[in-house]
């Protein structure tokens, strides 16, 4: 539910989501995006709103004018929370009126209904979870709460609001980032030591999608990279996590080379380069496909080269203009593949002693150390 008005604030007509766990254990959403359509639809003869929360593969993404950028893709999301909800009240606020129609169980109780008047737009969704599908009820606000400030961070000015009425006091919490994810940077990474001053950021537009890259390195040995599509994070990564890496590692040696750090002979890997960064990398894209229906890795060959595009241009130029960072950036990378190094000779050592200590040889013989 909270993904659909999401898509509303990506087409540019949302500002404000807020999500409330009642005491019942029922949840409301409301949003001040457009509204869902209320006009009868031409093949079903009934309002668009109850073929929305009635029909699978129905909704306004399959009309693309409606939305350039969605997080569905198969239009099955509300009309299932409908059908495994005990009831769900849907209410739009549209042309001066607000309409109601009420669900028993994903079938519509009685016809949408004018029932009064309203000054802005928008929509307003409250449901029951059926206790006869679930076993437990209880909605979690930790999951939630991290899940909305997730979607804050990457829909900048975006206000999203969770309030929990099953707890006295009521909790309540209000998520709004003009950073965008420039703040989630920050906020991964506000208990380290960083290397950059402020979080490199770029975006850029290709074709009919949108790039941002926010990126940071501390002086941890591990990294934090998140990716996502369409705010979906995308877990198992994809091309557009593929192409970052690429991207990097060879901005990365390119200028250690030019600067005259590296040799002509040296070459930093993938590893020593993201040791210790943190990123988030956001893509939107007008057709995402998705391997699997959880939606965890990005399957567009076209976002590795316009991601990699776009972090080998902006990458590249913050590096020129920052040469002191850069430099400190690169012998931070040498370092870390110096310590790779030495830990994988010391795996070898520790190999070879222990297959030779198996067989019969007397102890005081030693390893052979020349090959003629």
């Amino acid at each position: 539910v909270v993904d659909n008005s999401i898509d509303e604030a990506m087409a540019g007509y949302c500002t404000r989501i807020e999500v409330v766990l009642h005491m019942d254990n029922s949840v409301t959403v409301r949003d001040n995006g457009r509204g869902i359509p209320v006009d009868i639809h031409p093949k079903e003869k009934v309002p668009a709103v109850q073929v929305v929360m009635t029909k699978l593969h129905a909704g306004g993404k399959f009309d693309n004018s409606a939305y350039k950028v969605s997080g569905g893709l198969h239009g099955v999301g509300v009309s299932c929370v409908n059908a495994l909800s005990e009831w769900l009240i849907a209410e739009v606020r549209q042309g001066g009126k607000l309409y109601r129609i009420r669900f028993n169980r994903g079938v519509a109780e009685r016809p949408l209904a004018v029932v009064g008047d309203a000054d802005d737009t928008g929509t307003t969704i409250t449901f029951y979870p059926d206790s006869e599908i679930f076993e437990t009820l209880d909605f979690n606000y930790d999951t939630m709460k991290s899940r909305l400030r997730e979607l804050a961070y990457l829909n900048k000015g975006l206000t999203i609001e969770i309030s929990d009425e099953r707890v006295e006091p009521a909790r309540k919490e209000v998520f709004c980032y003009e950073g965008g994810i420039v703040s989630f940077v920050e906020s991964l990474n506000r208990n380290k030591e960083t290397i950059f001053e402020n979080v490199v950021y770029f975006d850029a537009t290709y074709v009919d999608s949108e790039i941002e890259v926010a990126m940071q390195y501390n002086d941890s040995y591990t990294d934090t990279i998140l990716a996502f599509a369409n705010n979906i994070n995308t877990e198992e990564g994809g091309t557009h996590l593929d192409g970052f890496k690429a991207a990097i590692t060879k901005v990365i040696n390119d200028y250690g080379k030019k600067a005259g750090i590296l040799k002509e002979a040296d070459k930093l890997s993938g590893e020593d380069v993201r040791e210790g960064l943190t990123a988030v990398i956001s893509v939107k894209l007008a057709e995402p496909q998705f391997e699997g229906q959880t939606k965890t890795k990005l399957g567009n060959s076209s976002m590795r080269t316009a991601v990699a595009k776009s972090v080998g241009e902006g990458l590249g130029t913050y590096l020129e203009e920052h040469p002191r960072e850069a430099k400190e950036l690169i012998l931070k990378t040498i370092t870390a593949q110096r310590a790779r190094e030495a830990a994988r000779a010391a795996r070898e050592t520790a190999r070879r002693k222990s297959a030779l200590e198996s067989t019969t040889l007397p102890g005081k013989l030693a390893d052979c150390t020349d090959k003629d």
